[in-house]
């Protein structure tokens, strides 16, 4: 049954997933929130506890520090952006999620990238980073810098988890990443 949109029912899909061993351990699927038709997207790891607890991405500490990031270097919300994870489960003990975890959610975020459409994709992180842009090069290699793919813009950047251990270096580098990603989007909007 639809209902309404391609991008609810993709979440209605996903909500119900089995797909791999972390549907087990949940307590619900963490899809995406978020402007539907943005031109920006974030991409994040994985659920958190915080996130597991309320279905939404990025609600905890590093969701904190995401949100001041919009508003100072974007003058943006949450609302005016996607934001989603590479895995819509909560790994154990906040675990780095397996390759086949990623797999398996591959997917939905492939479907989401596509039907949000968005002009460019912020990765934050390694894992991230790596999926979109299919490379075994780490973040820090490929952070300041962009890498158009297809339609879309990517802009590699810090997870905010490692800007909250590493200090103001990695925050910086992040202010200048989420620079980077405001210029490109009015280069195309």
């Amino acid at each position: 049954m639809s209902t309404g949109s391609p991008l609810a029912d993709l979440a209605a899909r996903a909500a119900g997933c089995t797909r791999c061993p972390l549907a087990a351990a949940r307590t619900q699927v963490v899809f995406g929130v978020g402007d539907p038709d943005a031109d920006l997207m974030f991409v994040g790891e994985a659920p958190g506890r915080d996130e597991d607890l309320q279905g939404e991405p990025f609600v905890g500490r590093s969701g904190q520090l995401l949100d001041r990031l919009l508003a100072e270097e974007l003058d943006l919300d949450r609302r005016a952006v996607y934001i989603a994870n590479v895995v819509k489960c909560r790994p154990p003990d906040n675990r780095d999620p397996r390759p086949d975890e990623i797999a398996a959610c591959r997917p939905y975020l492939a479907a989401q990238v596509e039907l949000i459409a968005p002009t460019v994709v912020v990765t934050l992180g390694n894992f991230a980073t790596r999926l979109l842009l299919a490379t075994d090069q780490g973040i820090t290699r490929l952070r300041g810098a962009s890498y158009p793919v297809g339609d879309v813009v990517y802009v590699p950047t810090f997870h905010p988890a490692a800007a909250l251990r590493g200090g103001g270096v990695v925050l910086a580098q992040m202010r200048a990443d989420f620079v980077r990603a405001k210029q490109l989007i009015g280069r195309t909007a």
